[in-house]
């Protein structure tokens, strides 16, 4: 089995690289950011690769945008996600598709080397591998995202829909206007709207507040 490693620490990057060859498999090359990720396994075409999801530049997803890159160029090429992070937008969409030869293992959980090995063979062989708290995460995400607001922000959005202005609910509500706000920047994360104009994300919430 020829694999192909990306990981932007040098120390656990060479230390997986050991592990792996003491084990039998070969490491046909081992990268520390995204874009090297995506050069090597054009030019060596491995039988599978384990990236990190946080690299160069901006540590954010880079590994697994990546990674998202490999498998639509090369459908079914085996990705094993070995992460601190559970990054779930990209996590969604890794396993939303085709779920063949694909890991998502957390780092703080995988304390057994052959445990990990085996996740990478079963993984290399068209399997699918998913750390318990990955399966529990996403399986959050997918529930109404209504579910995730407290008492008090769906009273909030209830009165939202009502067509109250912020300083409308803090007196409805005997709060103050900061606590409205504060309310109302929780409910928009919760409910996945990104950051764009605020009286766009409302009028978003309400409605799927009035769908639900």
């Amino acid at each position: 089995m020829r694999i192909v490693i990306a990981e932007d620490s040098v120390l656990l990057r060479e230390g997986l690289t050991r592990l792996l060859e003491e084990a039998g498999i070969e490491v046909v090359d081992a990268v520390g950011d995204g874009e090297s990720l995506l050069r090597s396994a054009e030019r060596s075409r491995p039988d599978a690769v384990v990236v990190d999801v946080r690299m160069p530049p901006t540590f954010t997803d880079e590994g697994l945008r990546s990674a998202l890159v490999l498998r639509r160029q090369w459908p079914g090429l085996p990705v094993l996600v070995l992460s601190q992070y559970v990054e779930e937008r990209y996590a969604t969409e890794l396993l939303s598709s085709e779920t063949s030869g694909v890991g998502y293992l957390l780092k703080d959980r995988v304390a057994d080397v052959d445990q990990f090995l085996d996740a990478l063979r079963r993984v290399a062989e068209g399997g699918t591998v998913l750390d318990p708290e990955v399966v529990s995460q996403l399986l959050v995400r997918r529930r109404d995202p209504l579910e995730r607001l407290t008492p008090r922000e769906l009273e909030v959005l209830r009165l939202m829909a009502e067509g109250m202005s912020n300083s409308g609910i803090a007196t409805a509500l005997t709060v103050s206007p900061g606590a409205v706000e504060k309310h109302i920047n929780n409910i928009l994360a919760k409910l996945d709207l990104a950051p764009t104009d605020d009286g766009h994300r409302r009028v978003l919430a309400v409605l799927r507040f009035l769908r639900s």
